[in-house]
């Protein structure tokens, strides 16, 4: 049975600074702390993590919104790509960020705990400098 979980937090800076982040290999690099290729256009493939994660940009709003299709070199083959949203809205700290995970495999909730070490407080601590 496929999983699904949503997690939102609070990043110290303006949308347009973290949507921009987020779809730059360097900076995305950067801000995680692993090796990152990705793209600010649609339909593109990416891969983050040093190469465990990879996926396709699908559809992307600007400071608003990216849609990704998206698994782990922890999948199976016979393992549907899950599905990546994530929301970007502005709060007077700076960005409320929500991240929608869903389609994941049926041991996939451990992928909520690896955006928060992973992403979330690296992003944190890399937007409050």
């Amino acid at each position: 049975m496929a999983i699904s979980f949503e997690i939102t937090t609070i990043i110290p800076a303006e949308p347009e600074e973290v949507y921009a982040a987020w779809l730059d290999s360097e900076e995305h690099s950067a801000m995680t702390g692993s090796e990152t290729e990705i793209s600010d256009e649609a339909v593109a493939p990416f891969s983050a993590g040093d190469g465990y994660i990879q996926g396709v940009n699908l559809e992307l709003e600007p400071s608003k919104r990216i849609l990704q299709r998206w698994r782990t070199t922890d999948f199976s083959p016979e393992d549907e790509d899950s599905m990546l949203e994530i929301l970007f809205d502005v709060v007077e700290e700076g960005t409320r960020m929500t991240i929608k995970h869903w389609n994941l495999p049926a041991d996939g909730m451990q992928y909520k705990e690896g955006w928060k070490t992973w992403y979330i407080t690296p992003m944190q601590a890399y937007f409050s400098r």
